[in-house]
């Protein structure tokens, strides 16, 4: 077993776990988008990053691909995490932003904008289909080509693979083809009509080292009763 600790609690491990496996186990979420159960971790969407180390050498790394290390000191919901993770949703939002998997996870992390050239983009480069294609139907049909801003998915010379048998397992895992927002509005990355509201506790500075990660939030609630005129509702922190 690898001894580490975990948002402060000293936790027990499986050897060969990675950190979002035990961060999973003993129920700390961690958003992810390119990881899928029964593929290998790849790491491209960097959502799931956490931090590891203390102080001036403490880092950014993925949980998904990071292995759980004896005496680790890990964090998966420190403020720089959280800003991280918004950085990469807002540059998500610019390249894909009609996907409703990343409207989701927009709206379920704040991110109301971004700060990026918008982009209308039908791949975010995951390698989700590359992936299934490859270990799960064991075709090998599609594969990335070119490097840097010419990276794509795609068969070799854009000539269709025989080795593909139309089973439809790439476009059932891509996050960009499985549900698409009706919104059309180019000049607006966020739609908001799925929009939920941001616990009222997670941008204060007292929680630098370790924010909210509950979901739903068990501090905050809603109260219907409390709703002004201009449709306007506030959040009420029980003591």
């Amino acid at each position: 077993m690898i001894n580490l600790t975990m948002n402060g609690v000293p936790v027990s491990v499986e050897e060969g776990a990675t950190l979002l496996e035990a961060a999973r186990f003993l129920g700390y979420p961690i958003p992810t988008l390119c990881h899928m159960e029964g593929l290998t971790p790849y790491g491209a969407c960097r959502l799931c990053v956490v931090e590891i180390g203390q102080g001036s050498k403490a880092r950014l790394v993925t949980a998904c691909t990071y292995p759980a290390e004896e005496g680790l000191r890990v964090r998966t919901a420190s403020a720089r995490v959280v800003r991280a993770r918004r950085m990469i949703i807002e540059l998500l939002l610019a390249s894909c932003p009609q996907s409703k998997v990343i409207q989701d996870l927009a709206s379920r992390h704040g991110v109301r904008g971004h700060r990026f050239r918008q982009e209308h983009e039908d791949c975010i480069l995951c390698g989700l289909c590359v992936r299934m294609c490859a270990e799960q139907m064991m075709a090998h049909a599609i594969g990335f080509r070119g490097r840097g801003e010419h990276r794509s998915v795609g068969t070799p010379f854009d000539i269709a693979s025989e080795a593909c048998r139309l089973c439809g397992g790439c476009m059932y895992v891509c996050p960009a083809c499985q549900l698409r927002c009706t919104y059309n509005e180019p000049d607006k990355a966020v739609c908001g009509a799925c929009a939920n509201l941001t616990p009222p506790c997670l941008d204060k500075e007292q929680f630098d080292d370790m924010m909210c990660y509950m979901a739903p939030c068990v501090a905050c609630e809603i109260d219907p009763k409390r709703v002004s005129k201009g449709g306007r509702q506030n959040v009420v922190i029980e003591s």
